[in-house]
C-alpha cells in the first residue's frame, strides 16, 4: 500500500508542470503582443541586472545547506521560469489595452520582480515542500500579489520604487504564513541536515555577492524618470554600504567570542537595500540612505540573533532562511521610512501629490494581504498527496533529486517513517 507520502514525482509534478506550460503558451497567444511603440531597450542594462539577481543571486543564496544544493538552485530556477509567465499575464491584465497585454523590458522587469515574492517565500519553506507544492505557490503567491500591487500603486497611489513592501515585506509574510499553516512538530528539534557547511556557505555567500551589486538596479529599474533613477542608485549604494559595516560590527559584537556569523554576513549585509527601497527615489539625502541601511542592519542581526529563535519555539514559525529578519523586518522599516518622508517633505510623482496616509494605507494592506494569503496557500498545501517529505527526509536533496553517489551518507528513510520516533530517540 502506498504511503501518504509519496514523493515520486514521476507523474503528478510532470503532469502538473506540463498543464500548466501549456495554459500558460495558450493564454499568451491569445492576449499577448509586443509594445511595438515603446522604447524601453534603455532599460535592458537594468533588466540583465535584476535578471541575474533572480536566478542567480536568490538561487545561491539559500545554497548554505549542506544537503540540499541542488533544490536551492534548481527549484529556483523552475519558480523562477514558470512565475516570469505567470507574472507577465497577472501583472498584464490590469494594464491590458485593446483587450492584449502589450510586453516590452519594463513588464519583463516587473515579471521577474513579482517571482522575487515567491522566492522570498521559498526561503522561509526551504527545505520542507516539494516541487509540485511550490509550483502550486508560485501560481496563487503571484496572483495575490498582482492584485496588492495594483491597490498600493492605482488605488492608494503610493510610491515604492524598489518594492520594499509590495515584493519584501509582502513575499516574507505571506511565507511565514505558509510555514506557520505548514508547521511540522517533528522539526521542533534542529534536523540533523539544517545546518551548513564551511564550502555551503561559501556558496551562499556568492549569492550574497551577487544581490549586493546589483541590488541598485532592483530599486531604480522601475523609476519613472532619469533624475529619479539616479536617486535611487545613489541612495541604495550607500544605503548597503553602510548597512555592511553595522552588520559586521553587529556579528562581532552579539558573539560572546567576538567572532563573525556567516548566516548574518550573508543576509543581514542585504538588509539595507530592502529597508531603502520605498523611498529611494526621493530626496533622502545619501545620510538619509545611510542611516536607514544602519538602522536595517541593526535591526537584522538583532532579528535572526533574538526573534527567529523565539518565532521558532513560542510561534511556531519555522522560517529556514531568516526571510523575516532580510525581507520582512527591513521591509516594514521601508514603509515606515516612506511614510517618514512624505511626511516631512511634499513629494508629487506623475501629478500625484503622495501622502503619508497612502504609503500606511500601502503597508498595512501589504502585510495584511500577504498573512490572509498566505494562510490560504498553506491549507492547500496542506493536501497530503502533493508529495512533501516526512519529516526525517527534509533537507535532503536525494528525495527529489539524483545525486551523486558519494554524496549520500546514508539511505532515505521510508516516507512511511513515524514522526514522533525522533522524539521518542531523544527521550
Amino acid at each position: 500500500m502506498p504511503s501518504a507520502l509519496d514523493t515520486n514525482m514521476r507523474f503528478k509534478f510532470s503532469i502538473l508542470a506540463l498543464l500548466l506550460e501549456v495554459l500558460v503558451i495558450v493564454l499568451f497567444g491569445i492576449f499577448v503582443e509586443y509594445n511595438n511603440s515603446d522604447a524601453s531597450q534603455i532599460l535592458y542594462p537594468l533588466f540583465q541586472d535584476v535578471h541575474v539577481m533572480i536566478f542567480v543571486g536568490f538561487g545561491f543564496l539559500m545554497t548554505f545547506l549542506k544537503k540540499y544544493g541542488f533544490s536551492s538552485v534548481g527549484i529556483n530556477m523552475l519558480i523562477a521560469a514558470f512565475g516570469l509567465q505567470w507574472g507577465t499575464l497577472m501583472q498584464g491584465f490590469w494594464h491590458m489595452k485593446g483587450g492584449k497585454i502589450h510586453v516590452d523590458i519594463k513588464s519583463m522587469i516587473n515579471a521577474d520582480f513579482s517571482t522575487a515574492t515567491a522566492l522570498i517565500s521559498f526561503g522561509a519553506l526551504l527545505g520542507k515542500t516539494s516541487p509540485v507544492q511550490m509550483l502550486i505557490l508560485t501560481i496563487l503567491e503571484i496572483t495575490i500579489f498582482a492584485c496588492n500591487e495594483h491597490l498600493v500603486t492605482e488605488i492608494f497611489q503610493a510610491t515604492d520604487v524598489g518594492a520594499s513592501m509590495t515584493i519584501h515585506a509582502f513575499g516574507a509574510y505571506f511565507g511565514l504564513a505558509v510555514t506557520l499553516v505548514l508547521y511540522r512538530p517533528g522539526l521542533k528539534n534542529k534536523h540533523e541536515n539544517e545546518e551548513s557547511t564551511y564550502h555551503s556557505d561559501i556558496f551562499a555567500m556568492i549569492g550574497t555577492l551577487f544581490l549586493w551589486l546589483f541590488w541598485p538596479s532592483f530599486n531604480s529599474a522601475i523609476a519613472p524618470e532619469t533624475s529619479y533613477q539616479m536617486k535611487a542608485i545613489v541612495n541604495t549604494y550607500y544605503s548597503l554600504a553602510a548597512c555592511t559595516v553595522v552588520t559586521f560590527a553587529l556579528s562581532s559584537l552579539v558573539d560572546q567570542r567576538g567572532k563573525f556569523s556567516m548566516v548574518l554576513i550573508q543576509n543581514a549585509t542585504l538588509a539595507g537595500g530592502v529597508a531603502v527601497g520605498t523611498c529611494a527615489d526621493l530626496s533622502i539625502h545619501p545620510f538619509g540612505a545611510m542611516c536607514i541601511g544602519s538602522m536595517a542592519g541593526i535591526i537584522s542581526v538583532l532579528g535572526f540573533h533574538f526573534l527567529t529563535p523565539l518565532l521558532a519555539s513560542k510561534l511556531n514559525i519555522q522560517d529556514t532562511c531568516g526571510v523575516h529578519n532580510l525581507h520582512g523586518l527591513p521591509g516594514i522599516l521601508g514603509g515606515i521610512a516612506g511614510i517618514v518622508v512624505t511626511a516631512i517633505n511634499e513629494e508629487i510623482r506623475q501629478g500625484v501629490h503622495i501622502t503619508p496616509y497612502m504609503q500606511a494605507a500601502a503597508l498595512g494592506s501589504t502585510i495584511g494581504i500577504a498573512l490572509a494569503g498566505g494562510a490560504l496557500t498553506g491549507g492547500i498545501l496542506k493536501l497530503p498527496f502533493l508529495g512533501q517529505a516526512s519529516d526525517q527526509n527534509c533537507f535532503d536533496d536525494s528525495v527529489y533529486w539524483e545525486v551523486p553517489e558519494e554524496e549520500k551518507a546514508h539511505e532515505i528513510h521510508s516516507n512511511n517513517y513515524d514522526e514522533h520516533s525522533r522524539f521518542e530517540a531523544t527521550m
